[in-house]
């Protein structure tokens, strides 16, 4: 089969398509042919090195959708010709920026009749992040107001539409040619992030906000304290510096502000978000926009433009 791989880290000139044995069924994995795999910032950051060293060489892609073409004599739940979602791959796992990965069942999650395979391809990390982040550890309810800083990406495309399948009062953040589509998704009020009247707005439109998604704590660290309502709870999920502080967490201390601070890479069994993902896909509450796809001679101009192109939702490689 042929598959993106890296036999060294560095920068995309790294990646290259190799032909290389087409994965086997084993232990409790299924083989998927894949019809879609995101492009995330955390593939680059792999490919770079910046995380534990990996067996080399090294397929990226920790996103993946298809159908099932092999499955484990262990495997019970999948059958072959199933559609399947996956996500959590190109850490410890071969990655989905291939014509075929395995992937394992704790990893996965059937997708409802008449999803699109491509788009779910690049529902995994973002999508999971959203559900992991909204319901999981801010535990967001109907009629609760949310915050939603950058929108238009990926993660906050998927938690846009997510919280707005609760009954919650959603606001999010975006530059202004998104506004428009982000309402359509779901949004009761979008602002331009570079306001510079932006907490007042967040404030007047939702009289302090209950919950709050952040992927730019670095930024937004304090800001966060100050639109919050009263018991406030601030989700992190990334920052472009570690460098993290408040300026004066006297604000965040008088209103019981609560911070937790995340990474999907935790979840501890990614199948269960995976299946509420794919319910809410196969519902319609769910939509995965594709800016762009990439074949796999194309996975290293996908890397480039996903750390520095603006787009609404997700890049996704198609093999």
């Amino acid at each position: 089969m042929r598959a993106v791989r890296f036999h060294e880290y560095g920068d995309e000139e790294v990646l290259r398509v190799d032909e290389t044995d087409r994965p086997e069924a084993a232990g409790h994995d299924v083989v998927v042919e894949v019809a879609g795999a995101g492009v995330n910032p955390v593939d680059t950051y792999f490919r770079e090195g910046s995380y534990e060293p990996f067996q080399l060489p090294m397929i990226p892609g920790v996103d993946v959708a298809g159908e099932v073409v092999a499955v484990s004599e262990y495997v019970d739940d999948y059958a072959v010709g199933d559609h399947v979602v996956g996500t959590g791959l190109g850490m410890n796992h071969f990655g989905g920026y291939a014509e075929y990965a395995a992937v394992p069942e704790d990893r996965l999650a059937h997708l409802p009749d008449g999803v699109d395979l491509v788009a779910a391809g690049g529902a995994g990390v973002a999508a999971v992040t959203a559900w992991r982040a909204l319901v999981d550890h801010a535990g967001l309810e109907p009629a609760e107001s949310v915050l939603i800083h950058g929108g238009s990406g990926g993660v906050g495309h998927a938690a846009v539409q997510l919280a707005a399948a609760t009954g919650a009062h959603v606001v999010t953040t975006a530059a202004p040619e998104y506004h428009d589509r982000l309402t359509e998704l779901g949004a009761d009020a979008v602002f331009d992030y570079a306001d510079d009247d932006l907490a007042d707005a967040v404030v007047a439109e939702t009289d302090g906000v209950d919950v709050v998604l952040d992927h730019r704590l670095d930024d937004y660290l304090q800001f966060d304290a100050e639109v919050a309502a009263t018991g406030g709870r601030v989700v992190g999920i990334g920052e472009n510096d570690p460098e993290v502080g408040f300026s004066n967490d006297g604000v965040a201390r008088s209103k019981d502000v609560s911070y937790q601070f995340m990474s999907m890479f935790n979840t501890p069994r990614l199948a269960d978000p995976l299946a509420g993902v794919a319910y809410l896909m196969g519902q319609g509450d769910l939509e995965i926009e594709v800016a762009r796809t990439y074949d796999l001679d194309e996975a290293a101009a996908a890397q480039v433009d996903v750390m520095n192109d603006s787009f609404l939702g997700k890049l996704v490689i198609t093999p």
